[in-house]
């Protein structure tokens, strides 16, 4: 599981109503954390979703078949995005922000 290694960290994943979280009993059980579903059409309340959705659509279109999108572009594109700076982080990166985490973690 990819987040397994971020076990300590994570508390909470707020999640879209989508598909792609209908396994969200394993997830929870291997990471004990909660998953949050928001209310259909409710986009407020999971803003760090619509945030990400919105980074995202700067590289593809809403109609992307990603079946057509090679692995190493979706890399790309999650490594460059880790390493953009945020206002929200006080003009850190997440990736930089999630190593500080790891080390203190392993301390």
């Amino acid at each position: 599981m990819v987040l397994q290694s971020y076990k300590e960290v994570v508390h909470m994943i707020p999640a879209d109503n989508g598909k792609e979280f209908a396994y969200h009993g394993v997830l929870t059980e291997h990471l004990k954390c909660d998953v949050y579903f928001g209310d259909p059409y409710c986009s407020w309340q999971r803003g760090l979703n619509e945030n990400a959705n919105g980074l995202l659509r700067q590289y593809w279109s809403k109609s992307t078949d990603f079946k057509k999108v090679s692995q190493s572009s979706i890399e790309n594109v999650i490594v460059e995005l880790n390493n953009r700076l945020r206002k929200k982080l006080n003009y850190k990166t997440p990736a930089k922000l999630m190593v500080v985490d790891m080390v203190a973690l392993a301390a």
